[in-house]
């Protein structure tokens, strides 16, 4: 289990949700750049990113949109990383994590394209529910052993009652939770924030015990001992900030464009 474990809440569209978040221990922010419930305009973005604090990731989240606009929008925002959550090729993918500090390239949970994400120049993995961002919990078995676990995000379906199994179940690197956490499409809930970074970070602890040979009965009874973990990243912050802040490269060249996308389009709905 990797010492610094990452929450991710995406699907943010508002200023007020993000100070929560990250008043909450959020290590990561992300904002959807796709038609969704949860879309948010690039300005509406660009202006909350500017108000969180330099250690925080901003994640911006793209889907089937040209590889020119996507490096524009990351290096004009200023987010920390670029999310790729729809059919980019791997062409596409390695010409933006050319021009820009981090990518996070999202699958379903199965998709034989996760065999090959080396060739997709990708920092992290993201797997995802068989209908990608619909709220939906996937059979988390499907994602076990597919990457070293140290670069792998969980999401889909994740809520402050399962995350902590899912992170026993998979020892990922981070979660990422949107719909999860809503009052209703686009507004966080205090209350479900904080249960799920209680639970996400209890959990991370004791996977990490527990990969230590100490015995731990449950990511539910850890809650207990990591209580005062929230509103902390734990230190986790500053390495993630630091993993991204690789060089960006001026904007250049055009983007492969000659490779086969994926099958089904993505439902943008829920994560």
């Amino acid at each position: 289990m990797h010492e610094d474990f990452l929450v991710k809440i995406c699907g943010v569209t508002n200023e007020p949700d993000a100070l929560l978040a990250v008043g909450l221990g959020a290590d990561a922010i992300g904002f959807i750049l796709a038609p969704s419930p949860r879309q948010i305009a690039v300005s509406t973005a660009a202006d909350i990113v500017k108000r969180l604090p330099h250690d925080v990731l901003t994640v911006g989240v793209f889907r089937d949109e040209s590889p020119q606009r996507v490096v524009e929008i990351a290096n004009t925002v200023g987010f920390g990383a670029v999310q790729l959550h729809g059919h980019e090729t791997a062409g596409q993918s390695r010409w933006i994590r050319e021009r820009v500090a981090c990518t996070i390239r999202a699958f379903a949970a199965g998709d034989p394209l996760i065999a090959r994400l080396a060739d997709f120049g990708a920092d992290y993995l993201l797997v995802d529910g068989q209908s990608p961002g619909s709220g939906q919990v996937f059979d988390w078995r499907l994602a076990e052993g597919v990457v070293d676990a140290g670069r792998m995000f969980v999401s889909g379906g994740l809520t402050p009652e399962n995350v902590g199994d899912a992170i026993m179940a998979l020892r990922p690197r981070g979660v990422d939770v949107s719909s999860g956490v809503e009052a209703a499409p686009g507004k966080k809930d205090p209350q479900k924030l904080r249960a799920f970074i209680r639970s996400a970070r209890a959990a991370a602890r004791a996977a990490r015990m527990a990969s230590q040979g100490v015995e731990v009965a449950s990511s539910t009874a850890a809650q207990d001992m990591d209580a005062g973990d929230v509103g902390g990243s734990g230190g986790s912050r500053s390495t993630w900030h630091e993993t991204t802040r690789r060089g960006r490269r001026d904007e250049r060249g055009d983007p492969a464009r000659s490779e086969e996308h994926g099958d089904a389009p993505y439902d943008w709905m829920e994560r």
